[in-house]
């Protein structure tokens, strides 16, 4: 049994679709959380400069207007590690709800307590709160990754500061005060989970030059009386001294007081469960749900959930060649598929029967899935109301082909609209860290070029997430390669297919999708034009320039720095602009901490002097990553203009 909320469009709009309806109207979801029987999520607003709001309503009750709880001037952000996550707690108790967060106005930890958990269904009443909101931390600390720890009345999280991670402590009873540390990570830490009786505590750490999806450990300890770990002991991953790497994501304990990570030893990243007792031997562990197919995703952010606990089993999204599903798993190794349209999940939740997640598919935009177990029965909230009739969509095909070093390489093809005659303008779209992934849901940012008559190729070049640990390492050392060579090969598939015009083939990315953008252009003779987002051009100045998260980033993907510095200038745009040909166009945000703008404007001056078009866009007040609608819109429609122009469209 089924039910979705309408999507049908209020009104079909006309083709092609405008920037100003493509992008910039719908807002981000994030992280939603079961709260008794309302559910609570985030919301990140373009049209207000990307500030993101708290907002509950009782389950399932998709026709009513969400309740605010966080209005403006609040914007729930985190700067930690620059990325962020982890941004909002909370803790139902009878009636009453807790809710926690940072504050990006002063980066402080903030409290308020509200009343009518209680009511639910269609006719429950607002949530009203006890007190304004409390200020609990005093400015200067950079935090993130909030729980609550409700038995000691604390806020545990993570804080950055004096070159590395902290695990800390906030009492929820005090007002302006510093956090307590509990724990060192020898470098990075985080994903903290707390023991269902309270007694333990499980948390994530890793080490420069690693990433966490590279090699990571997970780690436990008892609490002692006072609420601080002792007898810290590696359980499970990757200890430093290990010639193998593993990664795990999300640890989190079940009833029984087991415990429940990912991790990548088969080549996937699939689910495995250990009493709290474990010791580091493999061996400690059950791994009863073996597939090729991931259960995890790069931790870019704190806060990601890919699987849940329901009260009666284990809910998980699972993705299998790019796309994801929701599979119930039981302690005798079965797993189950629940029925629903989505293949595009995140930020799963789950608690007594019900789940909910982030969801999207090829004709569905982003919005509130929310799913009960028992009986199948699910609606799904779309963030806003559909603007193309099904027939205006283009679907994504998936395209298979030969990629670097000959290997077998995954991407979507979105073929033109209204089918057309012979070869179309192409647009070759690279993903950004670059272990991200090209994801399936409707995204009108590539509607709004296919409504153009062009086709558009997201590919998931080696190194994307998705395809299992080794597609994962293609780019080990090899960014600027592989990535490079994966994308000019599957606008080459489309060209000998006939589906792409090869003198109207342009490239468009945005940081890491910037650099392979940048390096497409110069290293290979298939793209006409591009379109760089504030774009790495320089590897030498972003090994020794760039924040503390991704400082030694380059290490694993290019080479050890500084003894293969050879290398580092070898694959950057900016020391072979000459052997660039074609237009190229630039957004930069002034306040981008990740890439500094005086590396976009020294790559532009040194494509000028070789009497190329050039353009150059600067935002004062955007950084890594465009949040206001308006910027999002003015850089869709210079870009087509951009194109538009010197391909002779």
């Amino acid at each position: 049994m089924s039910a979705a909320v309408s999507n049908s469009p209020a009104s079909h709009s006309s083709l092609p679709l405008p920037a100003d309806v493509a992008l910039g109207r719908s807002p981000v979801l994030r992280d939603p959380q079961l709260v008794g029987q309302w559910v609570l999520w985030l919301e990140q607003r373009p049209q207000e400069r990307g500030r993101t709001t708290a907002l509950i309503r009782p389950w399932q009750v998709t026709e009513r207007n969400p309740q605010e709880l966080t209005p403006a001037p609040c914007n729930l952000r985190s700067r930690v590690h620059d990325y962020g996550g982890g941004v909002l707690a909370c803790h139902a108790d009878g009636d009453q709800l807790l809710l926690v967060w940072i504050d990006d106005g002063d980066g402080c930890l903030w409290a308020q307590n509200w009343t009518g958990l209680e009511q639910c269904g269609e006719n429950a009443a607002a949530l009203e709160a006890v007190a304004p909101p409390r200020r609990l931390t005093i400015p200067g600390a950079v935090l993130g990754d909030g729980l609550i720890d409700p038995q000691r009345q604390r806020w545990l999280g993570v804080m950055e500061a004096e070159g590395r991670d902290w695990l800390v402590s906030v009492n929820l009873q005090q007002d302006d005060q510093s956090p307590t540390v509990l724990h060192a990570p020898r470098d990075f830490g985080g994903y903290m989970a707390l023991s269902p009786d309270g007694q333990h505590l499980a948390w994530v750490e890793w080490e420069q030059p690693w990433m966490p999806w590279d090699a990571s450990s997970l780690w436990v300890a008892s609490l002692d009386d006072a609420g601080m770990p002792e007898r810290p002991t590696l359980v499970a991953g990757c200890d430093p001294s290990s010639p193998q790497r593993l990664s795990v994501f999300q640890p989190q304990w079940l009833p029984d007081g087991r415990l429940m990570v990912a991790e990548d030893r088969s080549g996937w990243w699939n689910l495995m469960v250990s009493p709290i007792k474990a010791t580091p031997s493999a061996t400690a562990w059950q791994r009863p749900w073996p597939m090729q197919a991931e259960t995890a995703m790069p931790q870019w952010i704190y806060g990601m959930s890919t699987t849940a606990w329901s009260g009666e089993q284990i809910v998980a999204a699972i993705c299998d060649q790019g796309q994801w599903q929701l599979k119930c798993l039981t302690d005798d190794g079965s797993v189950h598929a629940v029925e629903q349209p989505f293949n595009d999940l995140a930020g799963l939740r789950a608690a007594d029967g019900r789940a909910v997640a982030i969801a999207s598919n090829a004709s569905t935009g982003m919005g509130l899935l929310e799913l009960d177990l028992s009986t199948g029965h699910w609606t799904h909230s779309p963030a806003t109301e559909a603007v193309l009739a099904k027939e205006q969509i283009s679907h994504a095909e998936a395209l298979w082909f030969a990629g670097s070093g000959g290997q077998r390489t995954h991407a979507w093809y979105y073929p033109p609209l209204g089918g057309g005659q012979g070869p179309a303008p192409l647009l070759v779209k690279g993903h950004s860290g670059p272990t991200a992934m090209a994801r399936t849901g409707l995204n009108l940012g590539i509607q709004f070029w296919t409504s153009r008559g062009w086709g558009v190729v997201d590919v998931n070049y080696g190194g994307s997430t998705g395809f299992g640990r080794a597609y994962r390492d293609r780019l080990q050392s090899g960014w600027g390669v592989v990535d490079v060579e994966d994308c000019a090969a599957a606008a080459k598939a489309l060209i000998a297919s006939d589906r792409a015009h090869p003198d109207q083939i342009a490239m468009e990315g945005g940081s890491a999708g910037g650099f392979t953008t940048l390096a497409c252009l110069c290293f290979t003779d298939v793209f006409r034009a591009g379109a760089c987002r504030y774009a790495v051009s320089d590897l030498t100045a972003m090994a020794c320039d760039t924040h503390r998260f991704e400082a030694r980033y380059l290490d694993g993907l290019v080479g050890d720095w500084p003894q293969e510095r050879a290398t580092y200038e070898q694959r950057s745009p900016l020391h072979h602009a000459d052997q660039i040909r074609c237009p190229v166009i630039f957004f930069q945000g002034l306040k981008d901490q990740v890439v500094p703008p005086e590396q976009t404007e020294r790559m532009a001056a040194a494509l000028r002097e070789n009497d190329l078009p050039v353009e150059v866009l600067n935002f004062p007040e955007e950084g890594h990553g465009f949040r206001d609608s308006a910027v999002q819109v003015a850089v869709l429609e210079a870009t087509e203009a951009f194109f538009r122009r010197h391909l002779g469209l």
